[in-house]
Order: C-alpha cells, then structure tokens, then sequence
C-alpha cells in the first residue's frame, strides 16, 4: 500500500505550482520588492526613533542648560570681566555670524566636510574609519561629525560599541529638533579648548587676547585643532604641539584649495605665543557693581571704550606707583552729550589688597573739599547776588564764631567772584554761602540730583562749602557735566538700558559763565601761550582738598568729555602734602592729553549772558558811575542782563550804605554834620571798598575812598567812629637781626594798641596768628628778607609796617 495519501494524479509539480515567470518578471518583482523593503524599514526606523526619541528625549542646553559665565562687555563686545559658572567654567556666548569666516572654515573642512548634507551620521565616514581601523590596527581617522561631537561634549557616554550608538542617536536627535546653523552654535559654544575654558569665544580671548571675530588664517586653524586635543595642545602650555597641529590644518585647507599655498604659508610664519587670559580684569568693579543685571544668555553690553579704559587705567598704575603707601586712585570719564561712562576706574590696582584695591572710591561718600563751590557761585549769580567781576573780600573774618582759612593762610584782600573761584579761597565762599543761605543751597543742589550726606544729626551750614558733607566722584561728574549740558545734570548711563534722566540744576546762563570762569583758569602744567594754541587741551578744572589731606579731587569738563578723578587713602587716614592741585591736578592733565583729538566750535553763549564794563568798588555798569567812583574798571559777565552791586560791607557796623555822601568843610577838607556850626559846607560822594580790603589797597586808592576825620569845629560827633589801631614798637625799615655771635634769626614780638574784640596779624599776608586784642603775639622768622606785618580788627582798623629780617651772618 502506497504512503502517499494523495493520489499522483492528484499532485502538481513545482511548475504548476509556480508557473514560469520571464526574466523581465522577475527582474521587475525584485527592482519592487527591494525598494518596498526598505521602504518599510525606514519607515520601521523612523517610528523606532520617534519612539524612542520620546522615551529619550535630549535635554538641550536651553532648557537644562550648562550655564554661561556671566559677562561684561564693552561697547565694542570685548569682555571687561566675567564671572564663571558655579562649576568655574569661562565660556562667552557667541553666534556663528559673529565668528571669523576663517574659523567656520578651517572648522567645517578639518572636521566635517559634509556637515551641510549628513542627517547627523555620515555612513561613509564611518566605514572609512572602520576600514582604516581593521587595516592598520589603530585609529586613522574619526568618523564622528560635528553633530556627533556636540552630542558628546552635551552628553558625554562611554568609549565602547554602546556608547558610540547611543552617539549617534543623540546626533539624529539634534538634526531632528535643531538648523543646522543652531547645532553649529552649541559647538562654538560649548567645545572644550582646555582648563576651564569651553566655546570659540571665550577660547579667542584667552589665548589670542581678541574677539572671535577678528581671527588671522593662523589663529583660525589654532583654534579649529585645540578641541582635539584640549589640554595636550594647550597653547600656554604646549606651544609647539599647538603649533604642530595648526600647521596640519593649514596644511588641509590648502590641499583641499580652500586657502591658496601663499595664504597658508604666510599663516606658518606666525608663532604660538604661550599667553592665557581667561579672566578679563579691564574694569573689574564697575563689572562687579553690574553683575547683577547681568544675564548667562548675552553679554551685559555696557558704554565703555576698552582702549581709553586701558590707557587710563596705565596712567593711574604709573601715576600712583609715586604716592605714599595705601593710596589709591579713582578716575570717571563720561560724555557730556549723553552721560554714557567711557572709563570707570574704581581703584588703583583691583588685585593689591595694600593700596584697597576691592573698594570702589567712583561710589564712595567721602568729603569733596571745595569741589561744590562752582554750584555755590552758579547759585548766587541766578539770584542777582553778583556777577562775575562782583566785588568781594578775601581777609580774615569770623561767622558767628565759625572763622575759617583760606588752605595756605594766605589773603589778598580784594578779588572778583571769579577769581575767587579759580583760586578756590575760602572766605568769600564762605561769605557768599552765608548770603545764600546753607538751606536754600543745599536744597538747589537736591532738586538737581546732588544729595550732600551730612553727619548724623546735622543740618545744612557754612562748613557745606568747604567739604562738610559728603558726596561720591559719580555724583561730581554729573553735577559738573551741567556746566556743559546748558545746566541740566542726570544719572550716569553705564548700558542702552539705562535712560537719560536730565534734571536742572543750573541755569543755562549761569553754568556757561561758570564755565568760561574754569576754563579760563590756567593749566599750571603748560606755558601760558600753548593753551591758546591747542583748544582740544583746554578744560574747565576745578580741585578740592578734604580737611587733613585725607581726599584729593580734580573734576575737569572738555568739550566732548566730563572727567572726574579721585586720589587719596580708601581707609580715610591722611595723607599730608597730597592736595587736589598737587596730586589729583596733574592726574587729570594726562588724562585730557590723552583724550582722542576732537576739534568743534565753541559753545553758544546763551541770550541770557552779555558782556558788560564794570566798576570797582560799587561792582555797577561802568556807563551808570561817574568817573571819580569807579577806581577800576573790569568786564564781567552778565546774567540776565542784571548788575548787581557789591555786597553789602558786612565787617562795618554801621554799614550807610555805598557810595557814601557826606558834606566836608572846604577850608579843612574835614567831615562836618547837617548840624555842625560852618558855613558853606560841600556835599561830597565817596565809593567805598569793604572795610577789610584796606590794608592791601593802594594808597591812591585808599585816599579816594577814605572817610575824612571828622572837623574839630563841630566838636563831638557820632559820627566819629574810627576806632585807631598802631603796631607798637616797630618802626618803619627797622632791620632786625641776631644779637652777638646768634646764627640763628630773630624772634620778635608783636603788639597793638587800639582795634576791637579780636585781632587779626599777617605776615606779608599769610595769618600768622588770631588773639584778643591788646594780646601780644611771638613770631620766630625762618627765612630773611622784607616783610611786611598787618594787623586788622573785624571792623577793619589796621596798620602795617614793613621791616627787614637779616642773618647773623650778613
């Protein structure tokens, strides 16, 4: 019996079952079946992507991001400072449109020739490197692209099969969610150029001390190998291995004809120069005092110019390395257009603990000196108190028991307003803050965004002017650029995000006239006549000197620039000799020569200023005074078209008011009363000059405008009120010298007789000593030679007498 179930008739061979197909049919079967085939792979590997790219998603820098350094710029993106991420890694963001070209290139041709084409793998690439790998037994070339790369430095994995894959997943994964221009800018930003330094632009600066956008042939291909191989070709470290594979980079780019051979050599000739800059330090405090605005997603972009910075703060190292020990120095530069700070020098060295580097004096309260006398005489010229040629008295006075000095003792009796200002004496200052009134001033100073601090519990008072409360450099910049700004003052701006917020202070008028008075203040570094040559070398300068030397301050206004400078001990102890003329003066001098050269026209004058021929003493228009009262005639600037007179004579008493008219008996020349008994008196006017600017004026000038005594005819008068004051003992040319064989010069001793309350003694004017009357006064001479000694009361009673002191030896 058969073991077939089925009968052969029944069963049909293999043709039958599958019939003959043509060749062209089949071929054709196939050429459909291989295509739908990996068709449906793809489309399979495609969803086992989508699958799994959702079950393991790529954390990118954007949303779990590896920090940026936080950085602060210049105007021109140069980093002044930056400070690292919480694990101490310098990187500095930066686009691909803001790097060199040349980078781009030797980049993408060295690394990744396809980067433009691949979908993140590059199939060939990587069989290339596995050939190569099986012939030669070691690794040739690479096969990972630059998506590749990103994906390791964002996620590092492991040297093995499973984390070359896991690789090239992450790689797919970038080219799915990122441009191609997005993946380029994680590279730049985040590969590894050795140490604590990661992305292209914090790399640039610290090895090449530049932008990475301003990259040379060589300094591009330097850059382009040193991801590489990090910390082996470190170019402060390893210069020649840095060398060796900038050179094979330039070596491909020609090979390749990227650059041609002249390009690539030249490029050769360049060296690698073993220099790290990683942590930029060009205005570390002001960086430090912005940190907090500042942002890891685009550098903090502030208004200041690298260069002048650098030079400036050179000036400052040479200038301070000559002061005393624990000094420091601070230097602000803002434009007077538009406030924005150019330099911002907040100590004298950021990194010398000795000299207080870490404290920033451009923001620190301390005492101003005269620094705010400008604003005081602004003040009273807009009140119609005086005008630039005004009349004033700079002798020894008492203000209601305050009696201040002038900084070297020394007086001069009368001097205009101007003058006064450019000399910075303390009298009339202080004279002209009490007619003000210390409130009313202070109050002017707020309402333009200067806050004196004063000690606790103190009100506003005559110390203001002389640096009784405090204020900050930056505060003096912007009141000062008011002079140049038609008056108005307003915060500095150090970054586009801080507006301008412009507040009066002044007058337009009265800080133009306040600036032709300090511009016209001689620069004591330069001749007379160079000023008139360079006007880009003129400033407006104003100093001031803190009581006991501890603060020395110059605030200069250019045309285009406001400067202001700072020099003395951070802690606030003295430093004796170092005054705001001597040491913060020539300081500021360096710094205006070393401005950039801005030549333009002078400031308009505004409508409210005139020109106008004034007299002395009563301060009126010339055209207004008969000649017999104008002793001397001077220009003055006017504001407002208003002459006030001179001030009121505060050291007379019975103060009548100026001119004076009295009536003389002819026969006598001598005073006489309305009731005196002599015919025919004559009225007669007399201009008289402050009482105590007598002892320093001429004798033509003092007969003019003395008061004659009154007749005996009339017999007592009340109006006899010449109170005499006599130096005893000396009389006029006495030479004095030592007694016997005495070497060493003569001490004398001075009295008076006559004068009122208090006396006041000068030496060929210089105050030498301040007693109660008829209180003798002991002097030792230092130095022969002719003298001149004065006495004077409050009311202006004085004597003097010159005399001569000699050697022991003459």
């Amino acid at each position: 019996m058969s073991e077939n179930l089925i009968p052969d008739s029944k069963l049909k061979t293999s043709e039958q079952l599958c019939p003959k197909v043509g060749h062209h049919r089949f071929r054709a079967v196939f050429l459909f079946c291989i295509p739908a085939f990996l068709l449906s792979s793809a489309l399979y590997a495609l969803v086992l992507f989508l699958f799994l790219n959702a079950c393991f998603p790529f954390s990118l820098p954007g949303k779990n991001r590896k920090d940026f350094a936080v950085i602060v710029v210049a105007g021109d993106g140069s980093p002044l400072r930056s400070f690292p991420d919480e694990k101490g890694v310098w990187r500095y963001p930066v686009r691909p449109e803001n790097v060199s070209p040349l980078y781009l290139e030797a980049l993408i041709n060295y690394e990744d020739r396809y980067f433009y084409l691949h979908p993140g793998v590059n199939p060939l690439a990587l069989m290339r490197a596995v050939l190569q790998y099986m012939q030669s037994g070691h690794l040739v070339s690479g096969g990972s692209t630059l998506t590749m790369q990103v994906a390791r430095i964002l996620q590092p994995h492991s040297k093995t099969v499973a984390g070359k894959c896991r690789q090239m997943f992450r790689a797919l994964q970038l080219e799915y969610s990122l441009s191609k221009k997005e993946i380029l800018g994680l590279y730049l930003n985040y590969a590894p150029f050795g140490g604590p330094v990661e992305g292209v632009q914090a790399a640039a600066y610290a090895y090449l001390g530049k932008s990475a956008g301003e990259l040379s042939h060589a300094e591009a291909a330097l850059l382009a190998v040193l991801p590489q191989s990090p910390t082996r070709m470190r170019p402060d470290r390893h210069p020649r291995r840095a060398e060796a594979g900038r050179n094979k980079i330039l070596d491909r780019m020609a090979k390749f004809g990227i650059w041609n051979a002249e390009t690539v050599a030249s490029a050769k000739i360049e060296k690698v120069q073993r220099h790290f800059h990683a942590r930029p330090l060009k205005a570390p405090l002001l960086a430090r005092r912005l940190k907090g605005q500042a942002s890891p997603d685009a550098p903090l972009r502030t208004f200041i110019d690298p260069l002048l910075q650098e030079s400036v703060a050179g000036l400052i190292r040479g200038f301070i390395a000559d002061t005393p020990e624990h000094s420091s120095a601070a230097v602000l530069i803002a434009e007077n257009r538009s406030l924005a700070v150019k330099v911002y020098v907040g100590s004298a060295d950021f990194l010398d603990n000795s000299r207080f580097g870490h404290v920033d004096m451009v923001q620190a309260s301390r005492s101003p000196g005269s620094a705010l006398k400008p604003f005081l005489y602004a003040v009273a010229m807009e009140e119609g108190l005086i005008h630039s040629q005004s009349l004033m008295c700079d002798a020894p006075f008492s203000f209601s028991g305050y009696r201040p000095d002038n900084f070297t003792r020394h007086f001069t009796g009368p001097v205009s307003a101007a003058e006064a200002l450019q000399r910075s004496l303390n009298l009339p200052s202080v004279d002209l803050l009490d007619r003000v009134g210390p409130k009313y001033f202070d109050a002017r100073l707020r309402q333009g965004g200067l806050h004196p601090d004063y000690p606790s519990r103190q009100e506003p008072n005559l110390t203001l002017i002389l640096g009784g409360a405090g204020t900050s450099l930056e505060n003096l910049v912007c009141a000062y650029r008011s002079l140049a700004a038609g008056g108005l003052s307003a915060p500095l701006r150090f970054t586009e995000n801080d507006p301008l917020r412009e507040r009066r202070l002044l007058s337009p008028g009265a800080a133009y006239i306040i600036l032709r008075i300090l511009r016209e203040k001689r620069r004591p570094d330069l001749p007379a006549g160079r000023l008139f040559l360079d006007n880009a070398r003129q400033v407006a300068w104003k100093t001031g000197t803190s009581y006991g030397f501890r603060d020395a301050w110059t605030i200069g206004v250019t045309d285009r620039y406001t400067i202001g400078v700072w020099v003395g001990r951070p802690d606030g102890t003295p430093s004796p000799g170092q005054y705001g003329r001597a040491t913060a003066a020539p300081l500021l001098f360096r710094i205006v020569d070393s401005l950039p050269r801005q030549y333009g026209p002078p400031p308009a004058v505004p409508d409210s200023v005139s020109r106008e021929e004034i007299c002395w003493p009563l301060g009126k228009a010339a055209k207004e005074t008969d000649d017999d009262l104008c002793h001397e005639r001077r220009q003055a600037w006017v504001l407002n078209h208003v002459i006030p007179p001179t001030l009121p004579d505060r050291s007379d008493r019975l103060w009548l008011g100026n001119p004076v008219t009295i009536r003389i008996n002819p026969r006598t020349g001598l005073r006489v009363d309305a009731d005196c008994p002599v015919a025919g008196s004559q009225k007669k006017v007399i201009a008289r000059w402050p009482a105590a600017t007598r002892p320093w004026l001429p004798p033509r000038i003092r007969r003019k405008s003395r008061i004659p005594s009154p007749d005996p005819a009339c017999g007592s008068s009340a109006s006899n009120r010449e109170e005499n004051i006599r130096i005893m003992g000396i009389e006029p040319d006495t030479v004095f010298r030592p007694p016997g064989a005495e070497t060493r010069l003569p001490s004398l001793t001075f009295q008076a007789s006559g004068g009122r309350e208090e006396l006041y003694w000068l030496l060929n004017g210089d105050l030498i000593a301040r007693v109660p009357a008829a209180t003798p006064v002991v002097y030792s001479f230092r130095h022969p030679g002719q003298y001149q000694l004065t006495v004077m009361d409050p009311g202006g009673s004085f004597d003097s007498v010159k005399f001569r002191v000699i050697g022991g030896g003459e």
